[in-house]
């Protein structure tokens, strides 16, 4: 006799169909949701820009409340066109003399002067200038010995701490899961780094996903004890990491 076929239950038919859709469409609504999110608080700021055009014009009702956003996406691009004028003047003598003026002028003005100062040192440290900060992905042991993290490596210039360990330690940000936007600074002896291969962006996305999404690794020969893993300036880390102190 030939086994007798068991009919599917439409319920549980019906909850695997809308599972496996939801998987699809779950990503791409979020994806639209943040970049409409996004677009709503710059275009708070851009649209400032619009104030020579007509309120008729502009506003829904015609005079006030709430813009149109075909407006609003003009202001965005004009936004955007501005700042590459700025920049582009910015590479020339007579652009670097105002810029270096406006920083002098907004120095002087009390409060002001100290939250332009720090958010500049900030945007310095993330320049392209920078050859360090989050250009790479270390492994490091935290929060103790033999528990190892994956964090960015954000700079190596810290003579007072150098002077007073009496090692060469790098700054490593470990970002908290699944939100990278907090974490941990530490200061790790530069002999128990270990810089990956992976990029910025694949750490990132290993973070995020709770260390689901691994990035490929493609080296066929593991390296040996004693050889590098990444290369940073006057930086040699090794991928054997010793037994590590707590971190400075």
């Amino acid at each position: 006799m030939s086994p007798v076929t068991k009919k599917k239950n439409p319920i549980n038919q019906w909850q695997a169909n809308f599972f496996a859709g939801l998987a699809i469409v779950l990503p791409a609504v979020i994806s639209i949701a943040i970049v409409l999110w996004l677009f709503e608080g710059v275009s708070n700021i851009t649209n400032s820009l619009l104030l020579p055009v007509p309120s008729k014009y502009k506003y829904v009702d015609g005079a006030r409340g709430e813009i149109h956003w075909y407006w609003s996406l003009v202001a965005l691009l004009l936004a955007l066109f501005l700042i590459g004028m700025v920049g582009r003047f910015a590479r020339h003598y007579i652009g670097k003399k105002l810029i270096e003026l406006m920083d002098i002028v907004l120095l002087q003005v009390p409060l002001l002067n100290k939250i332009y100062a720090a958010i500049k040192q900030v945007n310095q440290a993330f320049s392209a200038s920078n050859k360090t900060a989050f250009r790479q992905v270390a492994l490091v042991q935290f929060p103790r010995s033999g528990y190892y993290s994956i964090g960015f490596i954000t700079g190596d210039q810290h003579q007072e701490v150098q002077a007073k360990t009496r090692e060469k330690v790098i700054s490593i940000f470990v970002p908290t899961t699944p939100n990278p936007t907090t974490g941990f600074l530490i200061m790790v002896p530069e002999k128990e780094v270990v810089v990956l291969d992976m990029s910025v962006a694949e750490g990132i996305k290993f973070i995020i996903s709770l260390g689901s999404i691994a990035p490929d690794y493609g080296a066929l020969n593991p390296p040996s004890t004693g050889s590098t893993t990444g290369s940073l300036p006057s930086i040699v880390p090794s991928p054997v990491v010793g037994k590590t102190h707590a971190a400075h």
